[in-house]
Parts: structure tokens; sequence; C-alpha cells
């Protein structure tokens, strides 16, 4: 493993240096995810998880769940930014962008502001990220209105894309990756 980091403070590990074990997770992974960016570069480390990780991440890939583009970046927005971690948090600014989210709104998420959103599906989503990343009770109106726009598939989704988010922006803020680090290349 190169002694010098690569990623932020972590020194990825070429592929020819990785363990039997961790090569066929590193394959496992491409073949689930594509090529391995943000903390996937890291988590490849721990074969074990890498083989649950891949899939996991792999179901919030676009067409494999029940949200849209823009309804998946409004709660990876929130989530990302409030964990404040620079890669993720750049990376999906751009994409909410990208997406169709207007500027102001993207902006918005990311500094805590108020937004709303026309789409009731959206607002729904935002409300939940925003009652759930700032460790807020759950109204019964809130809980009522989010079941009403996105069921329960939708209601799930938005909580465990959080959750994995929460799970990226630890990592690559605990491994101080700054935005656009492009990392070893492969």
């Amino acid at each position: 493993m190169p002694e010098t980091p690569t990623f932020g403070r972590y020194a990825e590990i070429p592929y020819d240096e990785m363990t039997p074990e961790q090569q066929e997770s590193y394959r496992f992974a491409v073949e689930t995810r594509g090529p391995l960016m943000g903390p996937n570069k890291i988590w490849m480390h721990n074969p074990k998880l890498t083989k649950v990780a891949a899939p996991f991440g792999g179901h919030f890939q676009p067409g494999g769940y029940s949200l849209s583009e823009r309804e998946r970046e409004i709660a990876v927005i929130i989530i990302n930014s409030k964990w404040r971690s620079a890669y993720p948090t750049a990376a999906h600014e751009r994409r909410g962008k990208e997406v169709g989210l207007p500027a102001e709104k993207v902006e918005a998420l990311l500094s805590g502001l108020p937004a709303s959103f026309d789409d009731a599906r959206e607002q729904a989503v935002y409300e939940m990220a925003i009652c759930l990343s700032n460790a807020r009770w759950v109204s019964k109106g809130l809980y009522e209105r989010a079941v009403e726009a996105l069921g329960h598939v939708g209601v799930t989704d938005v909580i465990t894309l959080m959750g994995h988010y929460t799970s990226v922006s630890m990592t690559l803020a605990f491994y101080d990756v700054p935005a656009g680090s492009p990392g070893m290349a492969r």
C-alpha cells in the first residue's frame, strides 16, 4: 500500500497490492457499480463491507428505485451538507443543478435555508430530509403527506438513501477528501 495519501488522507491500495479478498470485492464492486468513486475507494480496504455496500449503493443508481433524480438530489444535498463533507457536497451540488433543480433551491438546500417545491413528491422529500437530518420528531401530518405523496416504497427509499449518504459523507469527512479529488487512477 502506498504510504502517501492519494485520496484525501487515505492511501489507496493499488490493485496488484490488494489481498485476494480485496481484489475479489473490487471486481464485484466494479461489476455492481461501475468505476469506483467516492467512499468506495476507501471501503475497498474492507472486502466484507464492500460486498454489502456496493449492491446497496447500486440500488440508488438511476432507474433502480422509486425516486426521480430531482427527488434523490434534494435528500442527498441536505444530508451531505449536514455532515459538511466537501467531496460529496460539491458533487451533488453539481448533480442537483444537472437534473433541473433551480440554482437558488440548491443553494438553499446546501445552506439550510427554507425552500419549497411545487411538486408534492419533491416537497415531501424535502420535508422528510429536513426533519430527519435535524433529528426532529416526525409529525403525524408529515408522515401522512409523505406516505400519500411517495407511498411506503418511496418513503423507505428516502430514509435509506439518507442513511447511505450519511455513511458516504462521514467516510469522506473523516478522510478529509477535498471536493473534486480524483484519487488514484485505475
